[in-house]
């Protein structure tokens, strides 16, 4: 070795030796960090991101849903009071039964149950239009709906679920997660614009069309993509079943991340009364939508942010900061004079939506038995549906009885009573998840092993 090559070598090592700390990882060039998650990696988890995109479309048409319905039924009928009823009757439906029928796709599988409730909601969306159109009484237009609203399957827990049953124990499920809530904001900004438009400017009837048609063939195109279907929790075969029985489901953890979802829908059915409310009081009605899309855009912009870090603290302890802050942050809002001062206010809660639902949707994952899994997003779903209806209807008529500032102190309540009860149960969420992991291992490893040992 000559002179040069030895003081290189030296040199090599010096530098290996003296930036190789105990514990951290050396990463090739342009690799990411420590502490970072790609989202490319996840949706390079073989068949992710054929499910992913075959999910979008009928995200969109599931958030066209209910306004595509109240511009049919009020242009038919003249009534906003019937149209009401209607869309009520639908959104109920789907609340109450769609945990129903996830609890049918986590014993049968989802490609068995889906089809047929595909193909049912084609059915009861075609009797919805043919009914307004012909001018039927609201009690059909109500059944319709009830039915509609009953099989219109729940895309987003069922691509949850999907992701679940690809990465579960695994970094890149933090990034799926956060691409699943940027993909429900997305739909949720495009989807009601989209059925406004095509009922106004086409038919009344098309953004109903349109919405039906979406989640019909997109649900359709994502039931045959069997590969990356959960599997099953009880397995029907020849002379009798085979497989695990369902696991448990109505637990002291799961009651309270049902609690954070409900508060988090409260937050999103306060703010939108209380939003238009106070534009329309400081004679900018037309702004209301451009302030509400500010949160969201901060929603997206921290969603996407905060998906592509894989962090060490355990989900459980993560939540009751994020709540905390989301609640402090809803004070805002009410300090603000003017809109221009409200669409500041609402940049902060903004951002403190995306992790709230990404860290929510990650313990559910991992708290709850596999076998049950569908059924557990599904009633979070619900449980934010609700807390949107029942909020919308209290703080109108608060912001009608009081004024618009007051509808602000509805999310701020009740996201700091949710933070408080997160706080007192992080302990029993943080170790819920420890034993589920540490499940969840074991069994990698036996199964290693027993393949191991299969080998010639």
């Amino acid at each position: 070795m000559t002179p040069r090559h030895w003081f290189r070598h030296r040199t090599a090592r010096f530098h290996t030796a003296r930036f190789r700390r105990p514990g951290r990882t050396v990463h090739p060039q342009g690799a990411a960090g420590p502490g970072t998650v790609s989202y490319r990696s996840a949706l390079r988890t073989p068949g992710a991101a054929a499910f992913f995109l075959a999910a979008a479309p009928a995200r969109v048409g599931v958030a066209m849903a209910g306004l595509g319905i109240v511009w049919l039924v009020h242009a038919e009928t003249g009534s906003f009071a019937v149209a009401g009823l209607v869309t009520g009757s639908f959104a109920v439906a789907e609340t109450l039964v769609g945990p129903q029928a996830a609890r049918l796709m986590d014993r049968f599988g989802q490609p068995r149950v889906l089809v047929p409730l595909l193909c049912a909601h084609a059915g009861a969306i075609t009797a919805l239009v043919a009914l307004a159109l012909t001018g039927a009484p609201v009690l059909p237009l109500m059944a319709a709906a009830l039915a509609a609203g009953a099989t219109v399957p729940q895309i987003g827990a069922l691509s949850a679920a999907r992701w679940s049953a690809l990465l579960h124990g695994r970094a890149e499920l933090a990034p799926a997660f956060a691409l699943e809530t940027m993909s429900n904001d997305a739909a949720f900004l495009l989807g009601p614009a989209l059925a406004v438009l095509t009922a106004t400017q086409l038919h009344p009837a098309a953004g109903t069309v349109l919405a039906g048609a979406l989640v019909v063939g997109a649900g359709l195109v994502f039931a045959a993509l069997r590969r990356t279907a959960p599997a099953p929790a009880v397995r029907v075969a020849r002379g009798g079943t085979s497989g695990r029985a369902p696991g448990r489901l109505w637990t002291r953890n799961f009651g309270t991340l049902l609690a954070v979802n409900a508060a988090l829908g409260v937050f999103f059915g306060s703010m939108q009364v209380s939003v238009s409310a106070f534009a329309a009081l400081h004679h900018a009605a037309s702004a209301a939508g451009f302030l509400y899309g500010l949160m969201s855009a901060a929603s997206l912009l921290a969603g996407l942010v905060y998906g592509r870090y894989h962090l060490h603290t355990p989900p459980g302890h993560r939540l009751p900061p994020i709540l905390t802050f989301l609640a402090c942050a809803s004070l805002l809002p009410m300090l603000a004079d003017a809109p221009w001062q409200l669409g500041l206010a609402l940049l902060l809660p903004g951002a403190g939506v995306a992790p709230c639902v990404i860290v929510s949707s990650t313990l559910v994952e991992s708290v709850m038995d596999r076998s049950v899994l569908t059924q557990a997003f599904t009633w979070t779903n619900s449980a934010c549906a609700a807390g949107i209806a029942v909020s919308a209807a209290a703080v109108g008529r608060l912001v009608d009885g009081v004024g618009a500032r007051t509808g602000f102190a509805v999310p701020l309540l009740a996201l700091t009573a949710t933070a408080a009860l997160t706080w007192s149960s992080r302990t029993a969420l943080t170790a819920t998840t420890a034993s589920t992991t540490a499940t969840t291992a074991s069994g990698r490893l036996a199964k290693q092993a027993g393949s191991a040992g299969a080998a010639p």
